[in-house]
């Protein structure tokens, strides 16, 4: 999804950011929370999975809210973002994405190993 996300945007900011710059720059936010979780996830440890865990929940608050915005006022966005109609044009996974991952990160803390003593 980071992958599609930043390049989708890019072209979209290098080739006609005039015609729809909030949704661009909408989308160039979600790429980045995107990138972000996948370099946390990478990383590991207990500080990457709290700062996962609260970019997955702001990823999760932006669809929602864009996609609303999106059904109710159409002409805000006279181009689609990530999160537009909660992610139909990837299919919904910007929305099914963050759920997710919330649901992963919240297990994977039960499952850790407790720490030698």
């Amino acid at each position: 999804m980071s992958v599609g996300a930043v390049s989708r945007t890019a072209y979209e900011m290098l080739t006609k950011f005039d015609e729809a710059p909030l949704a661009y720059t909408l989308s160039a936010l979600a790429a980045l929370v995107y990138v972000f979780i996948t370099y946390t996830l990478v990383r590991g440890g207990e500080r990457a999975r709290k700062a996962a865990l609260v970019c997955c929940a702001a990823e999760l608050v932006g669809v929602l809210t864009v996609g609303t915005w999106t059904l109710l006022d159409p002409s805000a966005f006279p181009d689609a973002t990530v999160w537009s109609d909660y992610g139909m044009g990837y299919v919904f996974i910007p929305v099914v994405l963050p759920v997710t991952g919330i649901l992963w990160l919240r297990g994977a803390r039960t499952r850790a190993p407790a720490p030698a003593a």
